[in-house]
C-alpha cells in the first residue's frame, strides 16, 4: 500500500508539473490562456514591481535552497528518499503556478515588433525555445528529472542506479541546454513589456547565479572529470573549442540541479 501510495504521489506531482508547464508556454508568449504575462489587475509601477520581485525571489530560494547538497541530506533525514525528488517537483511547481496566478502586469512597451513575418519567426523562436528545454530534459533521464523514476524504481523494488558523467546530445554543444532554451523562450518576443523584460531579466539573472552553484555542486560530486569538462565545452552559447568533449555530464537528475533547470 504505501510503495502504491508512493507512486500516485509521484504521478501526481509530475502531472501537476506538466499541466503548470504548458500553461507557463503560454504565460510567456501570451499564447491562447486566460492570464498572460501582460494580464491582470491593475496596480500602481511601484507595487506591481515589488510584487513581481517577491514572487520570482520566492521561486528561486526555493528553487535554489532545496537543490542543494545540504538541503538534501537534512531533508532525506524526514523522507523516504523516492518522495524527495518528486516533493521537489511539487513545492517548485506550487511556487510557479503562485508567480502565473497572482503576477501583475505592466504592460509599458519597451518594443513592439509590427512587421508579422518577423513577429511570427520571434514567436516560433521563442516556442522552439520551450522545445529546446524539453528535449534537453529528455536528453538526462526526463523522468528521473521530475521524479517519475524514483517512484517507479521504489514501486518495483529496486534501488537507484549511481550518478554517473556522461555527455548527450545537446549537452556536448553547451553545458546547461536546459538554461539556454529558457533564455531564447523569454527574450525572443515579437512585444516587449516592461513586465515581461522584468521577468526576462530577473529570471536570466537568477540561471547564471543559478549556473554558477549548480557548477560548484557538480566539481564536489565529479572532481576532475567535470572540470575538464567546463574547459572543453562553453557554458551557455555554443562555441566551439578545441578538443571538444566526446564523454561528459550525468545522467543523474538526482545532482542535476536546474532545475531543476527551469529558470532555475
Amino acid at each position: 500500500m504505501r510503495k502504491a501510495t508512493i507512486l500516485l504521489y509521484g504521478l501526481l506531482s509530475y502531472a501537476f508539473f506538466f499541466v503548470t508547464f504548458i500553461y507557463a508556454i503560454g504565460f510567456v508568449g501570451g499564447l491562447f490562456v486566460p492570464k498572460g504575462i501582460d494580464d491582470g489587475p491593475a496596480m500602481s509601477v511601484v507595487q506591481a514591481v515589488l510584487l513581481d520581485l517577491a514572487l520570482l525571489s520566492l521561486f528561486a530560494i526555493q528553487h535554489s535552497v532545496m537543490a542543494r547538497p545540504w538541503f538534501k541530506r537534512w531533508w532525506l533525514g524526514w523522507i523516504d528518499p523516492a518522495l524527495e525528488r518528486p516533493t521537489y517537483v511539487l513545492l517548485a511547481t506550487a511556487a510557479l503556478a503562485l508567480l502565473l496566478w497572482q503576477w501583475r502586469p505592466l504592460p509599458q512597451l519597451v518594443w513592439s515588433v509590427t512587421d508579422p513575418t518577423l513577429s511570427t519567426a520571434l514567436t516560433a523562436l521563442s516556442l522552439f525555445g520551450w522545445l529546446f528545454v524539453l528535449l534537453s530534459t529528455f536528453m538526462i533521464s526526463h523522468f528521473e528529472l521530475f521524479g517519475l523514476k524514483q517512484v517507479f524504481m521504489r514501486f518495483s523494488g529496486r534501488g537507484m542506479p549511481a550518478a554517473e558523467f556522461r555527455t548527450p546530445g545537446l549537452y556536448r554543444l553547451v553545458r546547461h541546454p536546459i538554461y539556454l532554451g529558457f533564455i531564447i523562450a523569454f527574450w525572443a518576443a515579437p512585444v516587449m513589456s516592461q513586465g515581461h523584460l522584468l521577468f526576462a531579466a530577473v529570471t536570466t539573472a537568477y540561471i547564471l547565479v543559478g549556473i554558477m552553484l549548480e557548477e560548484r555542486d557538480l566539481i564536489a560530486l565529479f572532481g576532475d572529470d567535470y572540470r575538464r569538462y567546463r574547459e572543453r565545452v562553453s557554458m551557455l552559447l555554443p562555441v566551439w573549442r578545441k578538443g571538444a568533449v566526446r564523454h561528459s555530464h550525468f545522467a543523474s537528475a538526482q545532482t542535476h540541479d536546474a532545475r531543476q533547470e527551469w529558470p532555475r
